[in-house]
Parts: structure tokens; C-alpha cells; sequence
């Protein structure tokens, strides 16, 4: 039977917004991360089948399928064909879906999947040139003047119950365990340094509660969602090199873990923020698991009610989850975040002898990614 086995997956450092990465073509970016796979695993990219690249906001540097850009840009032959998709935040995670259908349906025996988003070059809604996305028919149906995840984050917060206070301890726990993973060299061996960065520039050390609190609430007067408590607008880029059993075998490669089963969801728009719950039920169903068989757990922190309702529907173990912080403390790179939170987890994963791990990721339009992925070396 065909798989899908994830042989090695790299990333650039997290940049901030017109950081350390602001200067650098986003299909540059990529091309760092395409060369280092090559590097590290003897690959001869006259061999991938194709390039599954995630990006989000598709103009100006990142128009005109960036993907194939980054393909050239890395010097690999022409003959390496690329695509790019856009499923929002979820399109570096849609990137691995689709190589591990490709590769376990026949269509490829060698594929990279992936993501780049420069929101410094390429800010966020700046392709939607003063239109309206959602159509009238969309607005009325649900009884809106239109979609916003920060409104829709403070909706999630306050149905939930969820104080200022929680969101700001839990925006603080996402900074110290990233700090922590960075001074215990947990991203080394995956990091590809690039524009003279060698580790995510985002993270932030000695916050409290006090220092939080003097910001003020971005998206409602009187809410509870600001800067501190969100993801931080960021530049970066990860790849994961992916193959068949049979092909990484044929190389002498030893896989780090299988695609075991993936799922996407969708839920309301207007909450926007809530479709993982959903779609953690619908993998965990696909794969014959329970939450309890899962060793880590990485929910993308657009906000902070992310996680923590997530936590709340599922009765996951919050010390499973996100244990190396997330993208509060290193930043959201919108198509390349789903990439560089599966590279975290699975050298995460390999590192610690974990069997499954799972990730899912909120989208706008009320939608979400989940994938299980399953260590084969490990035995818990």
C-alpha cells in the first residue's frame, strides 16, 4: 500500500513585520529552505514530482504562482513543476494535504510541500483593492455587514467566558515556552538561517500581566483582544520533504513520521475562529484514535481563544499543548505558518519519542485544517 512519509522539513527563522527578513524576495526565502532540503538529504531535485507551495495574499511579490518562482530561484532544474494554494491560514497545512494525497493516490513518489507569506512586502488584505469579499447574498444569508477575525475573536472570547486576564497568561506561557525551546536548542537542528537570523525575532522575554494590560483592545473599545494576545504579523517561509516508503527507502532515507490522516472542516463565518474543534473530531474519527492517543498537540495561536476553547471542547492536556509556544510569541506568516508548525512538531515529535501528533489550524471563512502524524520510531 502507498504512504506518505515526511523525510525532513526546515524552516527559516519567524521575522518580525519589516524585521530582520524584510528586505527579501518571499521566492528567495523559499529557495533558502528548497536548497537546504536538497543539502541535508542528498535529494537530486530533478527528482520531485512537483511543489506544493501555501501562500496567502497572492499579489505584488507573491503573485503569479509563487511557487514555481521559488523552484527556479533555488537554482532546481525547470523541469520541477510548482503550484500554489490558498486555503488562508490553513494553505501551508493544504500544501501537506495535497502532496500526501498525490504521493499516497500514485500521482507523485517524491514531492515538496510548503509555504512562504512576507507580510512585510506583501501586507495583509492588500490584494483585495477596496472590494468586498463576502457578496451581498453571503451577508444577508448570515445577517452581517461583513467578516472580521478579530470581531470574530472577541465573539469566541465572550461566548466562552474567557477574561482579559486568561488570554494575557495564556499570550505569556506562549513567549516563555518559546524562549524556553529556543535556549534548550529545540529548533536547531531545523532552522535555516537566512538574512543573517538565526532564530525567531519575535519572541519576548519578561512580560507580566501588568505590562500587558496597558495595551489597548485593537478591534472593540471595550474588548479583550489586542497585540499582546494575538499573533504577531510576521515574514518566514518552511518546507517538507515528502516521499512514499518505497522512494525513501530506495535512498537510504529515514523517514521522521507518516501522514496518518487528515481532515478539513468547516464551521461558522462568523465566529471564524471555532471550525478546529470540528475538525480535530473529524481527523481523530478518520485516523481510529483518541485525543488521549495524541502526544502533542499544535493549534495555531491566531488569538489566544484559539487554543483555549479548543482545550476547553476537547478536554485535551494543556501540557500537550502547543509545548514549544506558538504564534503569539513567534508569529503567524499566514501561508507558511501550517508548514512551520508541522517542521516544529515533528522534529518536536522525534526529539521526544512521541508516537502522534496532531495539528490543526483556524482559517478565515470558518474553516480549518487537521492532520494526525505518527512517529514510527517511537512507541507512546
Amino acid at each position: 500500500m502507498r504512504d506518505a512519509v515526511i523525510v525532513d522539513a526546515v524552516r527559516t527563522p519567524v521575522g518580525r513585520r519589516k524585521g530582520a527578513l524584510a528586505e527579501i524576495h518571499p521566492a528567495e526565502l523559499s529557495a533558502a529552505v528548497l536548497r537546504a532540503l536538497a543539502a541535508r538529504t542528498g535529494l537530486d531535485p530533478a527528482d520531485v514530482d512537483d511543489v506544493v507551495w501555501g501562500n496567502v495574499t497572492q499579489g505584488g511579490d507573491q503573485a503569479s504562482n509563487v511557487g514555481r518562482w521559488s523552484v527556479l530561484a533555488a537554482g532546481w532544474p525547470e523541469t520541477v513543476p510548482a503550484t500554489t494554494v490558498h486555503r488562508v491560514c490553513g494553505s501551508g497545512q493544504q500544501a501537506v494535504h495535497f502532496a500526501a494525497a498525490g504521493l499516497v493516490s500514485g500521482q507523485y513518489d517524491v514531492a515538496v510541500a510548503g509555504g512562504v507569506e512576507s507580510m512585510t512586502r506583501v501586507p495583509m488584505g492588500s490584494t483585495h483593492a477596496g472590494g468586498q469579499v463576502a457578496p451581498p447574498s453571503v451577508l444577508e444569508r448570515f445577517g452581517v455587514d461583513g467578516f472580521s477575525q478579530g470581531l470574530a475573536a472577541e465573539m469566541v472570547a465572550e461566548k466562552w467566558g474567557l477574561s482579559r486576564t486568561e488570554l494575557d497568561e495564556y499570550a505569556l506561557r506562549s513567549h516563555s515556552l518559546a524562549a524556553a525551546a529556543t535556549d534548550a536548542g529545540a529548533f536547531t537542528g531545523q532552522l535555516v538561517p537566512v538574512g543573517g537570523l538565526i532564530a525567531d525575532e519575535g519572541i519576548r522575554r519578561g512580560g507580566s500581566v501588568e505590562s500587558l494590560a496597558k495595551l489597548k483592545p485593537v478591534f472593540k473599545e471595550d474588548g479583550v483582544i489586542h497585540a499582546g494576545n494575538s499573533s504577531q504579523v510576521s515574514d518566514g517561509t518552511a518546507g517538507v520533504l515528502m516521499m512514499t516508503s518505497e522512494a525513501a527507502a530506495a535512498r537510504g532515507l529515514t523517514p521522521i513520521a507518516r501522514v496518518h490522516s487528515a481532515a478539513v472542516a468547516g464551521d461558522d463565518p462568523v465566529l471564524m475562529l471555532t471550525a478546529p474543534i470540528g475538525a480535530t473530531a473529524k481527523v481523530l474519527r478518520r485516523a481510529g484514535l483518541t485525543l488521549e492517543d495524541i502526544g502533542v498537540y499544535e493549534v495555531n495561536e491566531a488569538f489566544a481563544p484559539v487554543p483555549l476553547v479548543w482545550r476547553s471542547e476537547t478536554g485535551a492536556d494543556a501540557a500537550r499543548l502547543n509545548p514549544l509556544g506558538g504564534a503569539i510569541a513567534v508569529g503567524h506568516p499566514l501561508g507558511a505558518s501550517g508548514a512551520i508548525l508541522l517542521t516544529r512538531m515533528v522534529h518536536h515529535m522525534r526529539d521526544n519519542g512521541i508516537r502522534y501528533g496532531l495539528q490543526t489550524i483556524c482559517e478565515a471563512g470558518g474553516l480549518a485544517n487537521a492532520i494526525v502524524v505518527e512517529n514510527l520510531h517511537a512507541e507512546r
